[in-house]
């Protein structure tokens, strides 16, 4: 019985550091692993998505998955012969997956921030965007200020929810309790913004635009932006340990933007004569 005792207590004393031995080795292979011939070998590629996001990448009603960052995708790996796998994911999980290689990139309107260049490496920006309030005129919502005493969603794991916390004085420390009610997606924001539950979303002007103009009610919402809320740029996320991955993408999305099929999809998505593409 004094033997078993004393296994046991060595087990609980190993479990903790086997287990931190195992995120740190995770962590590690994230950080140094050069995958791109794994990936050429596997002949595909998987990208994670929140696939309710119009209109980079979304299930329409049939089911079938379209978007902005679909096609660029598929037209980026169509160059090196390479399939697209996209899989949905937890949005506020994105670089958890990347890391543990559930998925190899995450391409879905993610935008480049100064936190998040510590856990991934981006390719270069292929889209800008901006964070901006929408709200419904019955509220009576004209400017950032007036959401004092009011409520407010964001998307969890979303750049709304670093804007707030970065600028708390531009909107977090106006809404009721100072805090915003958190939702997995856009589209369950929006129910509870038309059923009054809420009065205002933070969230991307790409996404607000094209929801916006969709709906038989459009001129019933109303969108402000704010000069303290800078502008922000859209890129395809990956492990830091994948720069060859990177020097291909942003190789492709360079040649798109050369032989004028980058401005096509811009048009088809946005209705924009835009070809604009960041540096490497």
């Amino acid at each position: 019985m004094k033997r078993f005792k004393i296994w046991f207590l060595l087990l609980v004393l190993l479990v903790p550091t086997i287990f931190l031995s195992g995120c740190e080795s995770v962590t590690k292979r994230a950080n140094t692993e050069d995958t791109w011939t794994h990936i050429q070998k596997r002949g595909k590629v998987i990208i994670g998505l929140d696939d309710s996001f119009v209109p980079m990448g979304f299930r329409q009603k049939n089911g079938k998955l379209v978007g902005y960052d679909i096609d660029l995708a598929r037209a980026v790996f169509k160059q090196y012969g390479i399939k697209v796998d996209f899989q949905p994911i937890d949005w506020s999980m994105k670089e958890t997956e990347l890391r543990n290689g559930t998925i190899d990139l995450i391409w879905n309107g993610y935008t480049m921030t100064p936190a998040r260049e510590g856990k991934v490496l981006f390719s270069r920006p292929y889209q800008q965007n901006q964070q901006i309030l929408v709200t419904k005129t019955k509220y009576n919502v004209n400017n950032f200020s007036d959401m004092a005493g009011k409520t407010l969603g964001v998307q969890n794991g979303s750049t709304g929810t670093a804007v707030l916390d970065e600028n708390p004085k531009i909107l977090k420390n106006l809404i009721k309790n100072q805090e915003p009610v958190l939702y997995d997606t856009f589209p369950e924001a929006f129910i509870d913004l038309n059923a009054n539950r809420i009065q205002g979303i933070l969230m991307d002007k790409v996404y607000a635009e094209y929801y916006i103009r969709h709906q038989k009610d459009s001129s019933s919402y109303k969108t402000y932006e704010s000069s303290q809320i800078s502008s922000e740029n859209f890129a395809v996320g990956m492990r830091l340990g994948d720069k060859t991955l990177k020097n291909k993408i942003d190789s492709a999305l360079g040649k798109m933007q050369k032989n004028g099929q980058l401005k096509q999809i811009n048009e088809k998505w946005f209705g924009e004569n835009s070809n604009w593409l960041g540096k490497p």
